[in-house]
């Protein structure tokens, strides 16, 4: 069996895990009762190959944080962090400083080679225009090396013309399943980078997107198996085409993305519990 069956039959280079991991909803549902916050990502690290850091968005992480973080994981998670706000959703001029303090603070997770794609999620308000498109080139130039995911919520850059440009700079498109909105963005199997595929599912909760008393009830939806189905297709293609597809589920709310994000994993023929043995990381 060559190399290229074997990814395709097994699909080991799909990682698949959930946008966060320490909910205190999620203790009874995933975490046994009783499991502390500091010890929930060494036992979500049993399950999973992949998470997304959300926290890094609301405020700079420090490379103390981080460092305990990868941590806890043991070399047996590979990581999707958000970045910070200030380059997402303020965006008041290029600030390389802001870049390399970011870059800093991510370094304990780069030297141990755990740091899997850095995700750059838009707002709706992120409309396509020629300064933007400028704006996310000077984005991926300033990080380097590093790989970047990105996230638009505005449909406006659904495009073949905005696909060319992000494969130009090596920036990864970031597939999404949310609610048939005006608007909003469709389901798709984009690849713009050869080195990372995305998806993230956001749950189709349309009563709630726009209008909720608390920011997670956006998120308050369970998946049916015939919807995950529907996008087995797709990622599929993204896996066949880069070197690393990760997935995402961030329907958080009561343990329902580690419920969808089990049933994936099952439908690519991969295990939801992992034996980590006493041999270290997966990587």
């Amino acid at each position: 069996m060559t190399g290229n069956s074997k990814k395709s039959e097994t699909f080991e280079n799909v990682y698949i895990g959930t946008s966060g991991y320490s909910y205190a909803d999620w203790i009874g549902p995933f975490y046994p009762d009783g499991t502390r916050k500091g010890d929930m990502l060494a036992y979500y690290a049993r399950y999973f190959r992949a998470v997304e850091i959300n926290f890094t968005y609301y405020r700079m992480p420090s490379a103390k944080t981080m460092a305990a973080i990868a941590a806890k994981a043991a070399g047996r998670v590979l990581f999707a962090v958000k970045l910070v706000g200030e380059l997402t959703h303020e965006r008041e001029g290029r600030d390389p400083k802001l870049v390399r303090d970011y870059l800093e603070a991510l370094r304990p997770m780069t030297e141990v080679g755990v740091l899997g794609v850095i995700l750059a999620q838009f707002p709706w308000s992120f409309k396509r225009t020629d300064d933007a498109l400028a704006y996310l080139r000077w984005l991926a130039d300033a990080l380097g090396e590093h790989a970047l995911a990105v996230e638009f919520r505005n449909r406006e850059w659904d495009d073949p013309a905005v696909l060319e440009a992000l494969r130009e700079a090596g920036i990864a498109y970031v597939n999404v399943d949310e609610p048939k909105l005006k608007g909003l963005m469709r389901p798709s199997d984009y690849t713009t980078s050869n080195k990372v595929g995305y998806f993230r599912f956001h749950g189709r909760n349309a009563k709630k997107w726009w209008k909720h008393d608390k920011a997670e009830e956006r998120y308050d939806y369970l998946y049916t198996k015939d919807e995950l189905t529907e996008w087995m297709p797709r990622i599929k293609k993204v896996a066949g085409e880069t070197g690393k597809t990760y997935v995402f589920m961030n329907n958080h709310p009561l343990g329902k993305a580690v419920e969808n994000a089990q049933q994936l994993m099952e439908m690519l023929g991969q295990e939801f519990l992992l034996d980590v043995g006493d041999g270290g990381g997966l990587f």
